[in-house]
């Protein structure tokens, strides 16, 4: 295939940034996109310009360090992280928007590279549990309902990528905040810090700069692992409960 790449370059957080203008041909529909843009890099370093930075590691849809919004959609058009999305999703001679997430609390470090360190606050405030260090439990030790394990395991499948900021009208961090509250809370290893867990995590994630949610539904939309919209009811339920009870106290 033949492609057009408009790709957001911008030299560091405090440079003006613009979008460029690249041709790439030979591309085959069974690379992935992130192997679409190391050949680009390829030809780029060959005559001497500075190759595209972007964000990648795992490249198996696991580490949620891919980062891109491709024709206006976070990860692309497919629902799954950016690595795992192959060319054949594109067709011979299409024009591919390239840039990276977009958010005040996502500052660009470099091209398609942003910081997303709010997200690692966000869990330093409350997403641990209170465990005592020596051997692991007994595996039944502590009975967990089937229902609880499973809402738990749904909201841990989340690898913190931030395609739910990019894709929200508003930047919103809602989904991310509540997925992590939320396989926490449910269980009864989270039970210690429910309150100050759910009260100190949105704390900090208003004070990061992320925008306010008005259940756009964007979010579960972009979502690559599924974490479902009604996890942010779940969330401000949890918020209104321990508010209530740190009033009582």
């Amino acid at each position: 295939m033949r492609l057009t790449l408009r790709v957001w370059r911008q030299q560091n957080a405090d440079a003006e940034g613009a979008m460029s203008t690249y041709e790439v041909d030979g591309i085959s529909s069974d690379m992935s996109f992130l192997e679409m843009l190391d050949t680009l890099n390829e030809e780029l370093i060959l005559k001497g310009d500075d190759p595209v930075a972007f964000d990648h590691d795992c490249r198996e849809g696991i580490c949620g360090a891919c980062s891109l919004v491709i024709n206006g959609d976070a990860h692309g058009p497919e629902r799954t992280t950016t690595c795992q999305l192959h060319m054949r999703s594109f067709q011979d001679g299409d024009t591919i928007d390239i840039e990276p997430w977009r958010a005040a609390a996502f500052p660009v470090i470099k091209d398609l590279v942003v910081d997303r360190s709010a997200f690692d606050r966000i869990i330093q405030a409350g997403g641990y549990i209170t465990a005592p260090t020596g051997a692991a439990p007994e595996a039944h030790a502590t009975a967990v309902p089937k229902p609880d394990a499973d809402f738990a395991f749904e909201h841990a499948e989340c690898i913190g990528c931030g395609a739910c900021v990019a894709a929200c009208p508003n930047g919103a961090a809602m989904l991310f905040t509540s997925a992590k509250i939320n396989h926490l809370n449910v269980l009864p290893q989270g039970a210690p810090e429910r309150e100050t867990r759910v009260l100190d995590m949105v704390a900090t994630m208003d004070e990061e700069g992320f925008g306010g949610c008005t259940l756009a539904g964007e979010c579960a939309t972009a979502c690559p692992k599924g974490i479902p919209l009604v996890s942010i009811t779940s969330m401000n339920r949890e918020w209104l409960r321990a508010t209530r009870k740190a009033g009582k106290r």
